[in-house]
């Protein structure tokens, strides 16, 4: 959508015969007053101001809220322009120019679209191409063109795309490093964990078997008394006769 205003101050004053339905006095409605040329020149200009602004602000809120294409140009009665275009007041020139030219030749709106869009993909594609032969550069490719001072600002920006490149690689290597340390420490913590455990496992498990085989000892010899292979109480000695070798040793002696 396009919308072009070509306005020229004080040409506000509306030909007689449009206007036969306005009455020549000024009307009591609200704010109604008569649309003719105001012939005091301060009011006149304190008008200018008011409505210039009142139309540059529809006109943006036009664009804003329609997606419209707005170009607005105006020229006060002392030759000033005051002008407003969402896009370029010239690029809607141009286009108004060359929709007028083809509804005029017998072409359409449409038409004239097309022709406009068609422009429009050219310059993307030129766009597109810049970005193809800069990236080739970036490569080392397609250098051909290019003059001594393009490869120095050439060198420089590859240059100092490289110490970013290295300083983001140190800073993820030194992160890496950091995090294996982490993850060493935590390991050998757990290692000695786990020997600790084993070894008070072991020492349990040698104190439960030092205490069952005092059992199993102990079991064994009592079993013996009670079978009189080796009794103890019963190889009490004779007094009379253990004191009467003993006498006769010392005799000897």
């Amino acid at each position: 959508m396009m919308m072009f205003y070509l306005i020229q101050l004080p040409a506000m004053a509306f030909p007689n015969q449009s206007m036969s339905s306005v009455s020549p006095e000024r009307k009591t409605g609200r704010g109604k007053i008569e649309i003719k040329r105001i012939e005091n020149t301060t009011s006149r200009q304190v008008t200018f101001c008011k409505r210039r602004n009142g139309l540059l602000k529809k006109a943006y809120e036009l664009s804003v809220l329609c997606d419209a294409e707005v170009a607005l140009i105006v020229f006060s009665n002392r030759g000033r322009l005051y002008e407003y275009a969402n896009n370029s007041v010239k690029a809607s020139i141009e286009r108004y120019k060359k929709a007028s030219s083809d509804s005029s030749s017998g072409g359409s709106a449409s038409e004239a679209n097309a022709q406009f869009y068609q422009q429009e993909a050219a310059k993307l594609r030129v766009q597109i191409s810049n970005l193809q032969n800069h990236n080739r550069q970036m490569m080392g490719e397609a250098l051909s063109n290019m003059n001594a001072k393009d490869l120095k600002n050439l060198e420089t920006k590859l240059e100092k795309g490289i110490s970013r490149i290295r300083s983001k690689k140190n800073e993820l290597l030194f992160a890496e490093i950091e995090y294996m340390q982490k993850r060493e420490t935590d390991l050998h913590n757990n290692n000695q964990l786990l020997r600790a455990k084993m070894a008070e496992r072991e020492r349990s498990e040698h104190n439960v078997n030092v205490l069952s085989g005092s059992t199993s000892y102990e079991s064994m010899q009592s079993q013996f008394d009670s079978r009189g292979f080796f009794q103890v109480t019963g190889l009490q000695p004779n007094s009379n006769q253990y004191a009467g070798q003993d006498h006769m040793s010392l005799q000897f002696v």
